[in-house]
């Protein structure tokens, strides 16, 4: 098992090292160049108070359009020319929000193919559900071959499959495992849902997402993860690993109480995107909130929650509220986003 220990460097000084004759990051696990403690690197991403991250956000109730015009609105293109991996919200099969919706995992794999995206992958593991049997009950295996796109079931990756990652300040014993197709690929999409976790997570959107890319099979990280009492501070830490080219989150449906699997709905009906997980999760907790959530949402606010707090000590988007900037092309989607702009400082 090859093992990685990454420290603090921005992605742009990261690939400048490499230019001057040091490695760059996905040579480094070709050749199993291993890094010492005090050579500890890996990008983050520091944004100055001025800066600001765009979150786009589409009202709609049809998936299709709010996949299309929540990326559109965003005006970039990581994808194109580039292998992409999507990376799913498939910790069970249970309906929207539960699990990622078809239609939601269709229309993004489309999209990316039109904006010149080259071999595109679907990778997750899921729990407590096997991987595979959520594949099977989903008929994820029909897309990915209706779409001509490859599905990875993290599971079967075997142990050299996986890479070692120990983030700075670690709250987990001795780092965790990471999917090596999450860290070599060139451009991930996260998708994700809009919903509770009442199993201690508190909220479960793009930061609780990269959960899935952990190894299960075999290893003690996930009772490690459920069994302690800096969970949500560790389900940040995970997220260290690598950083998505694009997030998409389906919040047509959320779970205002309970989940992840099940619980109390109401309708939002909006998509987010963006490229900051911090910025989308933020912005999803505003959402939650002017629906009317749980105590542990309603009562806490946004940057204080544990996993946006540890998240934005770990340098991996926003800092605060201040920075994140909703876009909008409609009437409806403006009049909503300046309830949120509100909630998003309570």
């Amino acid at each position: 098992m090859k093992k990685f220990f990454y420290g603090k460097i921005t992605r742009r000084d990261f690939f400048v090292m490499g230019g001057i004759g040091l490695i760059s990051f996905k040579s480094s696990i070709n050749s199993s160049f291993f890094r010492t403690k005090k050579e500890e690197k890996f990008p983050s991403d520091k944004k100055s108070k001025q800066e600001k991250t765009p979150v786009s956000l589409v009202k709609t109730d049809d998936r299709r359009t709010g996949v299309r015009k929540s990326i559109e609105f965003l005006n970039i293109n990581p994808f194109k020319d580039k292998n992409v991996l999507v990376k799913p919200n498939f910790n069970t099969s249970h309906p929207t929000p539960g699990s990622t919706h078809n239609d939601t995992l269709r229309e993004i794999i489309i999209k990316v193919k039109e904006m010149g995206g080259k071999k595109i992958s679907i990778g997750d593991r899921s729990g407590p559900e096997t991987t595979s049997l959520v594949l099977q009950r989903k008929n994820i295996y029909e897309l990915a071959k209706e779409l001509d796109t490859e599905m990875i079931n993290f599971d079967e990756l075997g142990e050299d499959g996986y890479v070692k990652i120990v983030p700075p300040g670690s709250h987990w014993k001795d780092g965790f495992l990471v999917a090596k197709p999450i860290i070599e690929s060139e451009c991930i999409i996260s998708t994700c849902c809009l919903k509770t976790h009442q199993y201690g997570g508190i909220f479960t959107m793009s930061l609780k997402n990269s959960v899935g890319i952990v190894s299960r099979k075999g290893h003690p990280f996930m009772r490690e993860l459920h069994g302690s009492p800096d969970m949500r501070k560790m389900i940040a830490e995970i997220n260290y690993a690598y950083k998505p080219s694009l997030i998409v989150l389906d919040g047509i449906e959320a779970f205002v109480d309970g989940g992840p699997m099940t619980g109390e709905r109401k309708n939002a009906n909006v998509f987010l995107a963006g490229i900051d997980r911090i910025a989308i999760d933020a912005v999803g907790l505003a959402i939650l909130k002017e629906l009317g959530s749980n105590r542990d949402i309603m009562e806490r606010k946004i940057f204080e929650q544990e996993q946006i707090s540890r998240a934005v000590e770990l340098e991996l988007g926003i800092k605060s509220p201040e920075q994140i900037k909703i876009i909008t092309e409609d009437k409806k989607s403006s009049e909503y986003s300046k309830k949120l702009k509100e909630i998003l400082y309570t």
